[in-house]
């Protein structure tokens, strides 16, 4: 998984759907600094919650993973 592809594409799915970090938190569980901390390539998601993300934005994993360039 390319770390900064994720980050980057997690943000810009976050901000597209107007969407705060404490609403996508709560919508899959996590805490607000998790968020933060994968939009900001500290650390990496489980694949738990990448198929969570995938769900809420309405992509495909290997979209969120840097794998495919189109949704």
């Amino acid at each position: 998984m390319s770390a900064s592809a994720f980050s980057e594409r997690l943000k810009d799915l976050r901000i597209d759907n107007n969407l705060t970090s404490e609403e996508l938190a709560r919508k899959i569980g996590v805490t607000k600094s998790t968020i933060s901390f994968w939009e900001n390539n500290v650390n990496e998601p489980k694949a738990s919650y990448i198929v969570a993300l995938a769900k809420v934005f309405s992509v495909s994993a290997d979209y969120l993973l840097g794998l495919k360039d189109t949704i």
